[in-house]
């Protein structure tokens, strides 16, 4: 086998179970649908199995890592996040992400809003703005944007946002709507030091990923010190955003520990602190 080859299965390979931590914890967001297809399971279209759903849930609880957020951001994903929900420790979030809106009809939102009824679906989203990818508009993504902004106030359930290179705008928006009264996350959050801290004096929560471990990111790691204990949440986004040493490699719940060690080190705390104060903050925002 050619070195190409071998470097492109090992970006495959499952990083290592990082130690238990001190504490339990939860994934405030990851696609299971999108780890099943990355590790070659299941079709995207298909969801993810029952089986590959139990093992990642005993591969987190095996670390501490105790409930997770699945996030069905497709309409074909709606189905496969909701039958997810048959596993205690999987709560879900309903939405449209903004490369995907073109194709939304009214029938769409009208089953949205209807899903967005079942117990366990705890957010909307992810929604937002992407203005990295070209395969909707700014304008289309704008205009769904503040259409979940109205969903989410009209179910009573907190927003999940998406923010890719469109920070003025989802602030512009959300001032512009008004924050859903249950709350606003911002998902993989990837602003600096001054947008992380206008977002904590607007009350907003702030969920950290992987990237904060990577060495180029350290206006991340500043905008994290800034940011209240009490106003952060950890994520994993997985398959994607794996934490270093793993960064590129397949993303899962287990691989949370590296990034509750990580703001515990810029917080200058424990890891039980911040486990505690995560658990609370999700409890509180998301009824889990």
């Amino acid at each position: 086998m050619s070195k190409g080859k071998s470097a492109s299965a090992d970006r495959e390979l499952a990083p290592p179970a990082p130690e238990p931590l001190d504490g339990s914890v939860f994934d405030s967001h990851c696609h299971l649908d999108a780890m099943a297809h990355r590790a070659g399971v299941a079709a995207r279209s298909a969801g993810a199995p029952a089986e590959f759903i139990t093992a990642a849930v005993e591969q987190a609880r095996a670390v501490g890592v105790t409930q997770l957020i699945n996030v069905g951001c497709e309409v074909g994903e709606w189905d496969s996040t909701i039958r997810s929900l048959s596993q205690p420790e999987v709560f879900g979030a309903l939405a449209v992400h903004p490369t995907e809106v073109s194709s939304l009809t009214e029938s769409d939102y009208e089953r949205l809003e209807e899903l967005l009824g079942h117990p366990r679906v705890v957010a909307v989203g992810e929604t937002g703005l992407d203005y990295y990818w070209d395969r909707s508009s700014p304008q289309e993504q704008q205009r769904h944007f503040r259409r979940h902004i109205e969903l989410a106030k009209r179910v009573g359930k907190p927003l999940v946002i998406h923010d890719r290179d469109a920070h003025d705008d989802v602030l512009r928006i959300l001032r512009e709507e008004g924050a859903p009264p249950a709350g606003v996350v911002f998902h993989a959050f990837s602003g600096g030091p001054a947008m992380a801290t206008e977002c904590v004096e607007a009350g907003y929560l702030l969920s950290f990923p992987g990237v904060l471990t990577f060495k180029n990111a350290p206006e991340l790691r500043e905008a994290a010190r800034v940011t209240p204990l009490d106003q952060l949440l950890v994520e994993t986004d997985a398959p994607f955003l794996t934490a270093h040493p793993y960064r590129g490699r397949p993303n899962a719940p287990y691989l949370i520990p590296h990034v509750i060690r990580q703001l515990a080190e810029l917080k200058e705390t424990s890891e039980s602190v911040v486990c505690a104060t995560i658990s609370a903050t999700g409890a509180r925002f998301f009824g889990i």
